[in-house]
């Protein structure tokens, strides 16, 4: 097998972790706005938490994209 092929195979390899945090960040988003939904008051407490979270599974994906590009064009 050529190493160009091999470095394309890896890199789809690599990105398969944002399958997980897609449906994570789903699951996030719902949850939330259930909470809202059933208790407004509660949405100033609830925005830091959920910022938080957001952010943390969001920074998954990016690291994800960065390893899938570094084997790629490393």
């Amino acid at each position: 097998m050529e190493l160009e092929s091999v470095k394309l195979i890896a890199a789809a390899l690599a990105l398969l972790p944002l399958l997980g945090i897609g449906i994570g960040l789903g699951m996030i988003f719902a949850s939330y706005n259930n909470a809202v939904g059933r208790n407004p008051s509660s949405a100033e407490i609830l925005d830091k938490k959920f910022f938080l979270t957001f952010a943390l599974t969001e920074a998954l994906a990016i690291f994800a994209l960065v390893i899938s590009l570094v084997i790629l064009f490393g």
